[in-house]
């Protein structure tokens, strides 16, 4: 049963300008110490790929708040959501604070919520689409 769905689209251009101009102020407002970590081990590779690391995740919380039928209100923030990465490398979503009331409070009784998540770039775009649903428990 789906429960919800959400889409993001975002121009990694628009999170190069923001990183430049707010820097660290930027990263620990929106992002989670792992996600600054994930983005930072990939300094090497360049700016355009740290923006790119960065912009995915940043579509993915847009795609999930979508998901969840709150959008960034109703006490769910940034650094509620969280895009972390299975034991294989696929992109999962970590739910903490009101976040996670919000999923608990809509998935059924006796059922257990799933969020799906699938992130993709062509510079200079990233999307996210995230699907939560139930399954049995």
């Amino acid at each position: 049963m789906i429960l919800g769905t959400g889409s993001d689209m975002i121009d990694i251009r628009r999170i190069e300008k923001s990183l430049q101009r707010f820097g660290a102020r930027f990263e620990n407002r929106v992002f989670t110490e792992g996600e600054r970590k994930k983005a930072h081990s990939r300094k090497k590779a360049g700016e355009k790929i740290v923006a790119a690391t960065y912009a995915k995740r940043f579509a993915a919380k847009e795609a999930c708040a979508k998901a969840l039928g709150t959008g960034l209100r109703s006490s769910v923030f940034w650094r509620d959501m969280e895009v972390v990465s299975t034991m294989s490398g696929a992109p999962a979503m970590r739910l903490s604070g009101g976040a996670l009331r919000k999923l608990q409070s809509m998935t059924p009784q006796g059922m257990k919520a799933a969020i799906h998540v699938t992130l993709t770039d062509e510079y200079p775009f990233a999307h996210a689409q995230v699907i939560i649903s139930a399954e049995a428990s």
